[in-house]
Parts: C-alpha cells; sequence; structure tokens
C-alpha cells in the first residue's frame, strides 16, 4: 500500500465533464445535475484503509451536506482486474452496508480520474454553484492509526465558507490514501506517490 497525496489542483478550475453509470447500472452525467449550492466529488473504492476508516462518518456527513444543498458524487477509479473487490457489485453491496445516499459511480476507463488529476482514495473536490474548484484535500486529519477521531472538520469548515459564499479556505491540506490503482500502462504524468 502505497501512501498518495493528492495533487492539490489550481483553486478556480473547472469542472471536468462525464457521464458515468453507479453500481447498479444508472448513468449520471454532469449535464444533469439537479439543483445544488455546491458540488463534492470524491474519489473513494471498497477495499483501501483509508475510505474505510472514514465510510462511517463519511456517509453521516455527506447526508449533511445534500441538507444544507451540496450535492455529492462519488467515482471509484480502481482496476478490478487486478482488485476484483472494488468491481460494481461490490460497490453496490457497500453502498447499502454503509446507506450511502450519494451515487457511487465507476470510471471503467479512468479517464474521468486523469481529468480531475485524481491520486489517492480518499480525493476530495469541492466545487461552487458555478462549477468553479473551491477545496481540494482531506476531509479532517484522522488517519487510520493515528487515533484522531474522524469528525470531517476540514471539509465542514470549507463547506461553510462557500455557503457563507466567502473566499476559499487559505489552508488546505492534502488527502492522504492509497494510489488509484491504475490499469497496467495507465499510470498518468502527475502520478507521484509521496510517503509520511
Amino acid at each position: 500500500m502505497a501512501k498518495t497525496e493528492s495533487v492539490m489542483i489550481e483553486l478556480g478550475s473547472r469542472l471536468p465533464t462525464f457521464s458515468l453509470k453507479d453500481s447498479l447500472g444508472f448513468v449520471h452525467s454532469t449535464s444533469k445535475l439537479p439543483a445544488h449550492k455546491g458540488l463534492l466529488v470524491m474519489f473513494i473504492c471498497n477495499h483501501c484503509p483509508f475510505v474505510k476508516h472514514i465510510q462511517r462518518e463519511l456517509s453521516q456527513l455527506t447526508r449533511e451536506l445534500l441538507n444544507q444543498g451540496i450535492y455529492t458524487l462519488a467515482i471509484n477509479s480502481n482496476d478490478v482486474d487486478s482488485y476484483p473487490e472494488d468491481s460494481p457489485s461490490k460497490m453496490a453491496e457497500d453502498a447499502r452496508r454503509f446507506d450511502y445516499s450519494f451515487p457511487y459511480l465507476f470510471d471503467a476507463t479512468q479517464d474521468v480520474a486523469k481529468a480531475f488529476q485524481a491520486a489517492c482514495t480518499p480525493d476530495f473536490f469541492l466545487f461552487d454553484s458555478e462549477h468553479r474548484l473551491f477545496y481540494r484535500g482531506q476531509i479532517d486529519n484522522s488517519r487510520p492509526g493515528n487515533e484522531i477521531p474522524v469528525t470531517g472538520e476540514d471539509l465542514k469548515a470549507a463547506v461553510a465558507e462557500l455557503l457563507a459564499k466567502k473566499e476559499p479556505p487559505s489552508q488546505q491540506r492534502p488527502s492522504i490514501g492509497c494510489n488509484i490503482k491504475w490499469k497496467p500502462g495507465n499510470e498518468p504524468s502527475y502520478f507521484h506517490p509521496k510517503t509520511r
């Protein structure tokens, strides 16, 4: 397991467009998003211990965000040939087990992960209502084994500032997690694991 940090792309970047199927086979497209005050796009998967560490809090947090007008999508871009536990059928099982309120989409080609310059799971991208990047990075300081509670405080603070129409937070720390499992020969040029 390689600990990998978010790339931390430039704030203000435009939301990449995409159309992906969820774990049940329904298509979700950026051209047909419901009305929202902000959009949270998360790159997660099923098997990563960093994702497992936050799953219960993530389920609750995204419900709270939805009530505040923040629509959420999750994307799994892992190579399921090498990691079958991340297959769409297993995604559907996780969505039921943790009562996900958000669509859990499968990026079979890994093109969407590349468009976002996603690098790790979990990786978070918060966009404003005009689909400009407002926050990218960690949910909070909790990591598997560090005994810091999962609170979602960094992401919650960013959402609060977005809804208050303030400037993006000046302090944005990269998320850390497992690297996205790229298909052989498909690893993007921006991907450089960093270990802490």
